[in-house]
């Protein structure tokens, strides 16, 4: 389910769409609430989104049945911006997210005209490629528990390096995302806490606290 919570509007802008666009551009919001599909894989791309609070997942659902998370989008980031005329990945929300959504045509039209617009797009599919090599090696080359501290060290800088990571996305989610079983990845949060790694912050397992962040780098071979 997903609610509009404006009609269209031109708002300011911020993160990658304001680098792209470089000005107000026309764009509505909508809510969707926790497992609420945005779109679906094979779908025609007609709309860019940017999450303004909560998070979304993309992926594909393997022919076994099995589920493969290509990426994890937070507040700020731009999605569902594709070369093709359809979507590759399906996209749903992580939690209740709120999101800006902008015809496809409207922003490419936008940053075409702009200057810088075809460098700063370049930008951006670049810092995407880099992702999916990242999360190529992540899934081919690395331990269970390399996976889990590569993983850890990614939401963290993601988030700023807050005091207590909070955690959107559930286990299996982060299973998802890696690889691996939901037991792999539960067992190597505990070694890393056994490890004074890191500790849970209160009951919510969601809620972390690193406790050396050196230690999680050396495990992922930075």
């Amino acid at each position: 389910m997903l609610v509009r919570t404006n009609n269209a509007d031109r708002y300011r802008l911020d993160g990658d769409l304001a680098v792209l666009a470089g000005e107000q551009i026309l764009c509505s919001e909508f809510k969707y609430r926790r497992g609420a599909e945005i779109f679906g894989e094979g779908e025609e791309t007609e709309y860019v989104y940017q999450i303004i609070s909560g998070a979304v997942r993309t992926f594909k659902l393997l022919s076994d049945g099995r589920r493969q998370i290509n990426s994890f989008h937070l507040t700020g980031d731009l999605f569902g911006l594709e070369n093709g005329s359809t979507y590759r990945f399906t996209a749903e929300a992580v939690v209740e997210t709120k999101v800006r959504i902008i015809r496809r045509r409207s922003l490419f039209e936008t940053f075409a005209s702009r200057k810088a617009g075809a460098t700063n797009f370049l930008g951006l599919v670049t810092r995407n490629l880099k992702h999916a090599e990242d999360h190529m090696l992540l899934l081919g080359r690395k331990t269970a528990l390399e996976k889990v501290a590569a993983f850890l060290l990614e939401m963290d800088k993601r988030l700023g390096h807050p005091d207590v990571m909070i955690l959107p996305m559930s286990r299996r989610d982060v299973a998802d995302y890696l690889g691996l079983t939901l037991e792999t990845v539960s067992r190597a949060l505990s070694t890393l806490r056994n490890e004074n790694v890191l500790r849970f912050d209160g009951l919510m397992q969601r809620h972390l606290v690193l406790l050396d962040r050196v230690a999680l780098a050396e495990l992922d071979g930075q």
